[in-house]
């Protein structure tokens, strides 16, 4: 392999004193500096065209990964993309000096990029016009090979023996200029990318799942954005204690107050106001500034000092009409009830639901695979509160394609599903 790491010591180098229970445990070598070592930040665009010529040039798939500043920025922009090549080696792209990245990926063409939790980082790719042609997500070929951990660190321990280190995984990669320390981490992130994507695809290959991880692969690439969350303020940490709809008013004002708040200023939402300090001030419905200062939640310097923005919005939601209060229920929904309470709503649904639960059960174990890998929990649901009519194995197999079922999971379930509702409506 092409990185910087010490050659692994053997078992002899194990001290006398080791514990001896008959097996070896693996030796993991820690990965401490990148093979073409750190060079620096890419954020202009001669500099973004010389990277565009040597991966051009480069040959075979494309590592990548990115980095955002999740807890730190609102929303979820990249702040730092890496790439590495065989023969351009690794570079570090600051999207807010580059932020139109579409040359790089007409450089490379059709190549593959090979990403871990590609679903995390598309999205922002996407945004900065690097959707790749061809994808290859190492944590969903793990997934698929019944990996029990699926982190990158993980994968990488157990499969090629090479230590990474996480500790700079969550701080503010908003910071500029990104310490020294920060662009080793994250150089290293794609160091050895496409050793573990070789790895992983003669796993697949040996175990019959090549064609599944294409499906899987392609499915991730192609995924369009989720649509708009309704009543959003409803995640609200907490609100499920709230039960009345004039302080759930309270709880909407003051998140959707706070959101506009953290947009202006491209700040998390949650260092705005924490959740906490909502609910609070929905429990005590405070009348006037001062007793919203009053309350523990509202103690911290920049919270009192934007206390009278916050009780404009508490106010707001105490004088709205009745009419306009929102629903303590949430807003109505296509989805199931919850599964406990099935039984003595439908108890039909309820016995398919459990056959259904089986054969998912019987085929994750039988092929090594999560259970909610081989078929999303929501569409397992729905097929057993409304099935197809008729809920035969071409029903069955069409009612899955229509919720994003992949084509290697309907031929595994359809028919055992059909069955399984079949000998329920026979009982």
């Amino acid at each position: 392999m092409s990185s910087a790491a010490a050659p692994a010591p053997s078992p002899l180098d194990q001290p006398d004193d080791a514990p001896d229970d008959g097996a070896v445990s693996p030796v993991v070598v820690p990965l401490s500096e990148p093979s073409d070592g750190v060079g620096p930040v890419v954020d202009t665009p001669e500099a973004f065209a010389r990277v565009v010529d040597a991966f051009a040039r480069g040959t075979g798939p494309v590592a990548a990964d990115a980095e955002r500043a999740s807890g730190y920025r609102y929303g979820q922009r990249t702040y730092l993309v890496q790439v590495r090549r065989e023969g351009a080696g690794t570079a570090l792209v600051d999207p807010v000096g580059v932020p139109d990245l579409a040359p790089l990926r007409e450089a490379v063409g059709d190549a593959e990029f090979v990403l871990h939790a590609a679903s995390q980082d598309l999205p922002g790719f996407v945004d900065l016009g690097l959707l790749p042609a061809r994808v290859f997500d190492t944590e969903l070929a793990a997934r698929l090979l019944g990996m029990e951990r699926v982190g990158l660190a993980a994968v990488v321990a157990e499969l090629l023996g090479l230590g990474l280190a996480k500790e700079h995984s969550a701080v503010d990669w908003s910071t500029r200029p990104l310490p020294p320390e920060w662009l080793r981490y994250a150089a290293l992130d794609v160091e050895v990318l496409v050793e573990l994507r070789d790895v992983l695809a003669a796993r697949l290959e040996e175990a019959g799942k090549t064609e599944w991880a294409a499906q899987e692969f392609e499915a991730v690439r192609t995924a369009p954005p989720p649509p708009p969350r309704v009543d959003p303020w409803r995640r609200t940490s907490g609100t499920h204690t709230l039960r009345d709809a004039r302080r759930l008013a309270v709880v909407r004002a003051l998140w959707e107050a706070r959101d506009v708040n953290a947009r202006r200023r491209d700040i998390a939402p949650g260092r705005v106001l924490p959740d906490r300090a909502i609910v609070a001030a929905a429990e005590a419905l405070p009348r006037s500034v001062a007793q919203l200062v009053a309350l523990p939640a509202f103690a911290g310097k920049g919270t009192r000092r934007r206390a009278a923005y916050w009780q404009q919005a508490i106010d707001t939601a105490l004088a709205l009409p009745a009419s306009d209060l929102p629903s303590v229920r949430g807003p109505r929904s296509d989805a199931p009830p919850p599964p406990r309470a099935w039984a003595d709503r439908d108890p039909g649904a309820a016995a398919r639901l459990e056959a259904a639960r089986a054969v998912v059960q019987e085929l994750s174990e039988q092929h090594t695979v999560p259970a909610e890998n081989l078929l999303q929990p929501d569409a397992l649901r729905r097929v057993c509160w409304t099935p197809p009519d008729p809920a035969d194995a071409a029903g069955v197999a069409a009612f899955l394609r229509g919720r994003g079922a992949r084509e290697w999971q309907v031929g595994l379930l359809a028919e055992r599903l059909a069955a399984a509702f079949a000998d329920v409506s026979d009982r």
